[in-house]
């Protein structure tokens, strides 16, 4: 049995361990989620500021989240996050050389994502006139020093959220919130695909299931052992 099938098979077996109406609510947020856009976190300093954005992530839609680790380790604050890290995907990266922005920019970029890096500097857009046609990824420095030196120059392109007052900067969560709201409402007015694929679906679907049942890892072993050993 392929890996598809054996999926298939597992998410249709722990559905009748969930109720219809939590079936329907994950049916409808999977049809609203996006990896058209991402948010990175580069070396962000308290626990509290990055869970607060992993959680403004997932209320506006996003699937991903990618963490830069080069000084600073990240560590989840469930008191923040409110169980939303359960809904997304995370990916760190933290090397010994310290070229986490590094690794990360590359891999975003071969995944085709336009990286767009806040910063106030006036060679930049404001956030609210990006073009959504590309995939956007969304780099947050931290809260002293910002962006670093490596992500500003290596920036498809540099962007700012407008302000009208004396002070120069936002909190973390609050800059993040601002920049899907800026950019999530008009992607889905557009004709982009920005929804995920039926097969993105179904990944998801069975590992947010997983996360529902209750002993979850008991219940699959014995069903995974029911198909490897079935009865006469």
């Amino acid at each position: 049995m392929d890996e598809a099938k054996r999926n298939y098979l597992l998410t249709e077996h722990l559905a009748n361990y969930i109720t219809d109406h939590k079936k329907e609510f994950v049916a409808q947020v999977l049809d609203q989620r996006t990896r058209h856009v991402t948010i990175v976190l580069e070396e962000i300093f308290q626990s509290q500021n990055a869970s607060a954005v992993i959680r403004t992530c997932e209320c506006m839609g996003v699937q991903d989240v990618h963490i830069i680790e080069n000084e600073v380790q990240y560590s989840i604050n469930r008191r923040v996050l409110k169980g939303s890290y359960k809904w997304v995907d995370m990916y760190k990266y933290r090397t010994r050389e310290k070229t986490g922005t590094e690794q990360c920019f590359a891999e975003l970029k071969r995944n085709g994502y336009k990286i767009l890096v806040t910063d106030p500097s006036p060679d930049g857009i404001s956030i609210f006139d990006v073009p959504v046609d590309d995939k956007l990824a969304i780099v947050m420095g931290n809260e002293l020093e910002g962006t670093s030196q490596y992500a500003l120059a290596h920036a498809d392109q540099k962007v700012y959220i407008p302000m009208y007052g004396f002070t120069e900067s936002l909190n973390i969560s609050v800059s993040a919130a601002l920049c899907l709201q800026a950019v999530i409402p008009r992607l889905k007015q557009s004709s982009v695909a920005w929804q995920l694929s039926e097969t993105e679906k179904d990944l998801i679907r069975l590992e947010w299931y997983r996360k529902m049942v209750k002993r979850c890892e008991i219940v699959e072993r014995e069903f995974l052992k029911s198909l490897s050993f079935p009865k006469a």
